[in-house]
């Protein structure tokens, strides 16, 4: 029914989470009706996306060795906020209440095919050589995040650091990155010392 290329991009899209066929193509109808100069500009960003890599430091996207977060030296190094995911610093960025560092676990200990892939080890390899003063666990309020914390907690306790969790603003079984900013705030203002 479709040209060959056509075909093959909706099927590229319908790869993509939470977009199934129809929507894919939908999106491929979108950007074949637009004109070619837009075209070929999110082709190019499209392509560029095999320059970007993760950051030495915190595993954020980055563009360079370190991400643009690790790399401000005008952020608090004291201070550390475990994440799962990238998407979850942007969602708290947005708040404009941090001024700490970020870890990305990429994942979390349930969700990952392998617990292993997470950055555990470099995160408590980090804490070793940079010894902040505070690490607030903000994983998501799932069951999985909650027992990613927990394992976290176990793990850093010996550290003689403050370990802190994002207070419960947040709705259980939510994702971070779904959360509004006032949200946000208060789940960090409110954070709670974990025991």
């Amino acid at each position: 029914m479709y040209p060959k290329i056509f075909q093959k991009l909706i099927e590229n899209f319908s790869a993509l989470p939470s977009v199934g066929p129809k929507m894919a193509e939908r999106l491929v109808l979108f950007l074949f009706k637009q004109d070619k100069e837009k075209l070929l500009e999110f082709a190019q960003n499209l392509t560029q996306l095999k320059d970007l890599r993760h950051c030495e430091r915190c595993f954020n996207i980055s563009q360079e060795d370190l991400c643009g977060i690790c790399s401000n030296q005008h952020r608090h190094n004291s201070t550390i906020c475990v994440v799962e995911d990238s998407l979850d610093i942007i969602s708290i960025e947005r708040t404009g209440l941090y001024k700490g560092v970020y870890h990305v676990l990429g994942g979390s200990l349930d969700t990952s095919t392998e617990n292993n892939e997470l950055k555990i080890p470099e995160l408590i390899a980090r804490v070793q050589k940079e010894k902040p003063e505070e690490i607030i666990i903000a994983t998501n309020p799932t069951t999985e995040g909650d027992l990613t914390s927990l394992y976290l907690k176990r793990k850093l306790q010996d550290f003689n650091i403050k370990i802190t969790r994002l207070g419960r603003g947040l709705s259980t079984g939510g994702d971070i990155e779904y959360a509004d900013e006032i949200t946000l705030s208060s789940a960090l203002t409110n954070r709670e010392q974990m025991n």
